[in-house]
């Protein structure tokens, strides 16, 4: 077959089989009278296994290692096609990304488009005090896609920088609460945490229901912030977090006092108090614990809370006993 033939058979300009003889890849079995190339059935299912191993992203190198070395091993090179298939897929995820940020920002110009580049070079410098300067630039200076702001702020360890981003986020508009509230899902029990940190500093439902949703998280640390965040809201559903923080001790004070604050509504003053004397009359609490739950009876008004604190100013616990009994005469003086 000559190698027009094969060309219109195989989808393979003649230009390219000649390139492929060239290479050492493709040997004509034969020539004719007049010289012309001729291929047999062999060099035809030479060519396709080409074709083949070029749809994998083999190079033509790689190719003739393949089809020539009888040692040859496919797994390694199928191995490192994968790597570098995944590298590429990164990269160009990478840049999608970033020009649907350069768009979200509604450049008018090239010259926004560079400011908006260089913001998000910014946001993701090794530098904290060049990410800080950019959070904080990012509200009135050049305006930064929320997206950016929120995926920055859910990997930021300086506590400084998240602060900063914080504040951008809060002032940023809409969409930055439901991106937030993405967060939440996170494997990773530190990056929920940053989610609850920001939408904590964010009003509206949207953000209030976020919370809700992380009173429920497997982590202790990311319950808490919640629960802290919704107290001066006025979600009652904060509670068991909170009474639950102040018997574990770490941010009890803060615990208490956002108790204090959702005291203020007669209902939800009685189930804060039946909590807290049902978590003293547990068995398993230990001494300190019962102290704290002493003090942050405190502030809880009502009948539940008095009771309480008149059966606990004889405690068998000096402790607790002293400090109910210095609550009751508080109470008495008000």
């Amino acid at each position: 077959m000559l190698i027009g033939e094969v060309a219109r058979r195989s989808g393979v300009s003649a230009r390219m089989l000649r390139h492929y003889e060239s290479l050492g890849l493709l040997r004509p079995s034969g020539r004719t009278g007049t010289g012309y190339r001729e291929y047999s059935g062999d060099d035809i299912r030479r060519i396709f296994h080409i074709e083949s191993l070029r749809s994998l992203g083999l190079s033509l190198r790689e190719i003739g290692r393949a089809l020539d070395d009888p040692g040859f091993t496919p797994s390694a090179l199928v191995d490192d096609l994968m790597r570098q298939t995944r590298e590429r897929i990164a990269a160009e995820t990478e840049l999608l990304t970033r020009l649907r940020r350069i768009d979200a920002a509604e450049p008018a110009d090239w010259a926004d488009v560079l400011q908006v580049v260089v913001m998000l070079r910014a946001l993701g410098s090794k530098s904290a005090a060049a990410r800080q300067r950019a959070a904080l630039s990012s509200v009135d200076e050049i305006r930064v896609p929320v997206e950016a702001l929120v995926e920055t702020v859910l990997r930021e360890t300086d506590p400084n920088v998240a602060g900063a981003l914080r504040w951008a986020l809060a002032r940023s508009g809409e969409g930055s609460a439901a991106l937030l509230a993405e967060g939440l899902c996170s494997p990773s029990a530190a990056v929920r945490e940053r989610a609850v940190r920001s939408l904590a500093e964010m009003p509206g439902e949207e953000s209030t229901a976020g919370l809700r949703e992380a009173l429920a998280d497997p982590a202790a640390v990311v319950r808490g912030q919640a629960a802290l965040a919704l107290g001066p809201r006025g979600v009652a559903d904060a509670v068991p977090v909170l009474i639950d923080m102040i018997v574990a001790g770490p941010n009890d004070t803060d615990a208490a006092d956002a108790l204090s604050l959702l005291a203020g509504d007669t209902a939800t003053a009685e189930r804060i108090a039946t909590g807290l004397v049902g978590r003293l009359a547990h068995d398993a609490v230990e001494a300190p614990a019962r102290a704290r739950l002493t003090q942050a009876l405190a502030d809880i008004p009502g009948a539940t809370a008095a009771r309480a604190l008149v059966e606990l100013s004889y405690d068998v616990d000096p402790a607790v006993a002293l400090t109910a009994t210095y609550l009751l005469r508080l109470r008495e003086a008000r």
